[in-house]
């Protein structure tokens, strides 16, 4: 497509292609746009009008330390020099450069009407007066000394410089904003301090990780203060240069004379109109949005911002907080987008990135300057060098100069004469009388000895990377003491983000998990330690269909696994757990972990630290299921949580996952199967093999009658642990493990205890030691503890001693063993029992009873 054109002058008709013609247009305007007008260049923060403002402010001597100028003069010499734009782009500029709720570190010192945080226009530019703040003239420090390219103003008569030669990371502390073509740039403000730690950091070290810098500047800090709420987007941002950031007001909770709650809204997210907030909040007051609302006005004045809410007297004062945040500007988000210009070119930025320009730039300016002083001193030397000359001859030259009929006859003699050069002979022949006492010329010879070590001490700044670095970190300290202060806003983590181990105590709990799937935690400690018999307490209110099922102690620091019936694997950490009380019913287990409902928890692992490679990477867990299978896989296969869970074994159908262990390779593995047989076998004759592997044959099981009961791992070096093995009906005994003869894996086994209908089938095989304790744990949701030591040792055949005394409805549920090291963490409570029986704490909520009864000797059954 073309469009004739005709030219007036020659009646030339000229074929443009409209398409590239309006492409080329576009491009050179949307370049002009992102490069000369919206996006800050990464060196000094600044787009070209606050750097023409604060150059001409410079040029015209609007210094902190000189009376303020009209506003109107300033632009009006910013507009005829440098900003050929209108005059209220310029003003606005100075206006929201000296507002101290717009920048965290204003640029300009104004006076007068400069708007207020309600939304108010600024005055008029006839009417307020500004001069540069100490923190500018910072920035145009040294632009006098060919520390930054200059280049040709609009109309080529004056030169403007491209960039100012700042010692403040501008970028960083005053963050931008800007809307470009097909681009913007939003830069969140950050505290001076913290980010001039950072340049130093990352001075001292190159290859700083962003990890570690986010350790010194810590998250943006915004000129009205307020909370930085959850730090995930912040720290997204910081790595990728593109992140969230949530910023809620600051509310202090008040009560009246009267005794009425009020709310007193105290700091305002960044750039939010308190004028519009205050209006906002009457008008979700009165379209009864928030209920608890009887009054809002706003009592701010020259002491600080105080926006009051008046709460109604049945008003929960959180609770309305927290619809502030919800329905109101209380709680605004930021999109972070560090956009810059990098040598002329926009790029999205990382906080690294953006440490590294300015420090690089400002090795650069010390370069420039440390050049331009060597030249200047080097001037100098060679000047007060002809001066010493001179004054070595002194009469000599006074004789040349009364001889000599013009000083360009003059000059040419003191060159001939005495190898001066041009230069030294003019500044001879311009010398004041006065220079020539005594005196003076002691002066000029200390003046010339100091101006050879400035030389000196130049030339090895040049010549010295490492002394470089040292001035930009020392000139960094300074800025830090001359403008740093404390951080305006706080950071508040959300619970996800926080590392909890760091605020939760180190503690052993009680996990419970009942029969439908019903998990809690409680205090070791509010178990009770009593004798073997007694009646026992309370340990779970549970549904009558329901009962618990496993029960174990563990650490809050720990991290669980779970085992389900159908082979999967899922983690918790153990503070993630619910706290309940002892005889609370807990909480569904798919509320925590994402568990099917037609699966459940067979089997638990206590890990302390997954991160730990050297331990992942030695140990294992070994697995079996009902039928008899066994499979083992190496730890640290499961060392990588994952929300959904993973495989952990291939189960056939009509079987289930019954028991998981963990295991550093070098056990013994029993397994026990209901009918009362047990198999020993060495663990390396299962070889291990990835989680999805359906395993290998560890007992043999008729899978009509029976199914496997349970599996222990036991060290072979552990010589004090003996094999405990529980039937149904209460009776249990202990059992040398060297009673159990090595057999090849996959065999039918030994009998572990004799089954009678006195005892039921064998409900459960442990491995104990005699300072371990037990907790049993029956469908009536009746627990006993007891001490492992009160069960007397009996062989393999017999059918063991009463452990508890059941009714006839009631039987055991679960078994489970307390640890030598939480036995005396539990006991050093005080807690021992006194062997007396224990009343129930509900026992009308379930009638299920255990009552002690005598020993019975260890002697086979009849």
């Amino acid at each position: 497509m073309s469009e004739n054109t005709e030219n007036q002058q020659d009646g030339r008709i000229i074929q443009i292609n409209i398409e590239e013609q309006m492409k080329t247009a576009y491009i050179d305007y949307s370049m002009s746009v992102i490069v000369g007008r919206a996006l800050p260049d990464v060196r000094d923060g600044l787009k070209p009008v606050h750097r023409r403002v604060l150059f001409g402010m410079n040029e015209l001597g609007n210094n902190s330390n000189k009376p303020y100028k009209k506003s109107a003069r300033i632009v009006g010499e910013v507009m005829g020099k440098f900003h050929p734009h209108g005059d209220a782009s310029i003003y606005d500029t100075i206006v929201r450069m000296a507002q101290p709720w717009s920048l965290r570190y204003m640029l300009v010192d104004g006076q007068g009407n400069f708007g207020s945080v309600d939304g108010d226009m600024p005055a008029a530019m006839r009417y307020t007066e500004i001069r540069l703040q100490r923190m500018a003239e910072a920035m145009l420090e040294d632009i006098d000394k060919e520390t930054v390219d200059f280049t040709l103003n609009f109309d080529d008569t004056l030169e403007e410089p491209t960039v100012l030669p700042t010692r403040i990371p501008n970028l960083l502390i005053n963050g931008a904003s800007g809307i470009a073509v097909g681009m913007a740039t939003n830069i969140m403000p950050h505290n001076l301090t913290e980010v001039v730690d950072g340049a130093i950091a990352y001075i001292d070290n190159r290859d700083i990780t962003i990890e570690e810098l986010i350790k010194h500047v810590k998250a943006p800090d915004f000129p009205t203060g307020g909370i930085i709420y959850g730090y995930e987007g912040v720290k997204q941002g910081f790595e990728t240069g593109r992140g969230r950031v949530v910023v809620r007001g600051k509310i202090n909770v008040e009560t009246s004379k009267a005794g009425r709650e009020r709310l007193v809204i105290y700091e305002l997210p960044y750039q939010i109109n308190k004028a519009a907030l205050h209006q906002k909040i009457a008008q979700l007051a009165d379209d009864k949005i928030i209920e608890g609302i009887s009054e809002a006005r706003d009592e701010s004045d020259r002491d600080g911002m105080r926006l009051v809410i008046d709460l109604k007297r049945e008003a929960i004062a959180n609770v309305v907080i927290n619809q502030l945040y919800k329905y109101s500007e209380l709680q605004t988000s930021y999109g972070i987008n560090n956009v810059a210009l990098v040598k002329g070119r926009p790029r999205v930025l990382n906080l690294k990135e953006m440490l590294s320009e300015f420090v690089e730039f400002r090795h650069e300016v010390v370069v420039r300057r440390t050049r331009f002083d060597l030249r200047k001193a080097e001037e100098k030397a060679h000047i007060l060098q002809g001066y010493l000359i001179a004054l070595d001859h002194l009469d000599e030259v006074i004789a040349l100069i009364r001889a000599s009929r013009t000083p360009e006859e003059a000059k040419d003699g003191l060159m001939s004469r005495f190898e001066l050069s041009e230069i030294q002979s003019k500044a001879i022949l311009e010398l004041r009388l006065q220079r020539l006492t005594g005196m003076e010329r002691d002066k000029i010879k200390e003046e010339y000895d100091e101006v050879m070590k400035l030389i000196a001490y130049l030339k090895e700044v040049l010549s010295d990377e490492g002394l470089r670095f040292k001035i930009i970190k020392e000139e960094l300290e300074d800025v830090k003491k001359r403008f740093g202060d404390e951080r305006k806003t706080e950071i508040q983590y959300l619970a996800s983000e926080m590392r909890m181990e760091d605020i939760i105590a180190e503690e052993d709990v009680v996990i419970t998990i009942s029969h439908l799937g019903y998990i809690k935690r409680t205090s070791a400690y509010d178990y009770r330690q009593q004798k073997r018999g007694g009646r026992g307490a309370l340990g779970g209110k549970t549904r009558e269909e329901d009962y618990i099922e496993h029960l174990f102690v563990a650490s809050t620091h720990h991290t669980m696994l779970f085992f389900t019936e159908k082979g999967r694997c899922y983690w918790l950490k153990v503070y993630e757990i619910p706290e309940g009380e002892k005889s609370g019913k807990g909480r569904a287990i798919q509320n925590l972990i994402n568990l099917p409902t037609d699966d459940k928890i067979r089997a638990i692992i206590d890990i302390k630290d997954l991160g730990d490679k050297d331990f992942i990477s030695s140990h294992y867990i070994v697995l079996c299921t009902a039928n008899g299978t066994i499979k083992k896989t190496l730890l640290e296969e499961f060392s990588r949580p994952r929300q959904n869970g993973v495989n952990a074994i291939t189960v056939n159908e009509g079987d289930q996952l019954l028991e998981a262990k963990l295991t550093n390779g070098n056990s013994e593995i029993m397994m026990a199967i209901k009918s009362g047989r047990a198999i020993r076998f060495p663990e390396n004759t299962v070889r291990d093999t990835g989680r999805g592997a359906i395993g290998v044959r560890g007992i043999e099981v008729d899978n009509d009658k029976d199914e496997v009961v349970g599996m222990i791992c036991v060290n072979k070096e552990d010589e004090t642990r003996t094999v405990l093995v529980v039937s149904e009906k209460g009776f249990g005994k202990r059992t040398e493990i060297e009673e159990y003869r090595i057999t090849n894996r996959g065999g039918k086994g030994v009998k572990t205890i004799n089954i009678t209908e006195k005892t039921g089938n064998l409900i459960a095989i442990l491995d104990v030691t005699e300072k371990d304790d037990l907790m049993i744990t029956c469908k009536s949701g009746i627990t006993i503890r007891m001490a492992v030591a009160d069960i007397r040792e009996a062989g393999r055949a017999t059918q063991g001693v009463r452990l508890i005394r059941l009714d006839d409805t009631d039987e055991i549920a679960a078994v489970a063993r307390l640890d030598e090291q939480e036995e005396e963490k539990l006991d050093n409570e005080g807690m021992e029992g006194d062997g007396s029986e224990q009343p129930l704490d509900n026992s009308s909520e379930n009638p299920g009873t255990a009552t002690a009864e005598a020993s019975e000797d260890g002697t086979p059954a009849e």
